[in-house]
């Protein structure tokens, strides 16, 4: 199945536990629990030194608020990007968290995620 072909709804139902607990593991600096639903591509290219440090150092990374603002999905080939309005606990203003999901071996996995 192609997850593209799955309703709004049904993308928000997978992506939203995902997302809040990327935010958490993020939170905490849990890096081996935050890379746990990575697609294999997606984990392999993620520098393990670099990660740890980035968690270590950005006052972002580490105080993200819970219950970020779903704002809608992109669909494309394979994936399908889902995108939230996030908050820092810390930082004034608002960041756009970014998801892609897809199947692996038949689960969904998170091939892309970021807060620009």
């Amino acid at each position: 199945m192609n997850i593209t072909e799955l309703t709004d709804a049904e993308i928000r139902a997978l992506a939203d536990p995902l997302w809040s607990e990327l935010v958490g593991f993020s939170n905490e600096g849990k890096y081996g629990e935050f890379v746990g639903k990575f697609s294999r591509s997606f984990a392999l290219a993620m520098n393990q030194v670099v990660v740890n440090h980035q968690f270590a150092n950005s006052e972002l990374a580490r105080n993200l608020a819970e219950g970020a603002d779903f704002l809608g999905t992109i669909r494309r080939g394979e994936h399908v990007t889902v995108l939230y309005r996030q908050r820092s606990t810390r930082k004034p203003g608002e960041w756009l968290g970014r998801l892609v999901l897809g199947y692996e071996d038949g689960e969904v996995r998170i091939f892309a995620a970021s807060i620009f």
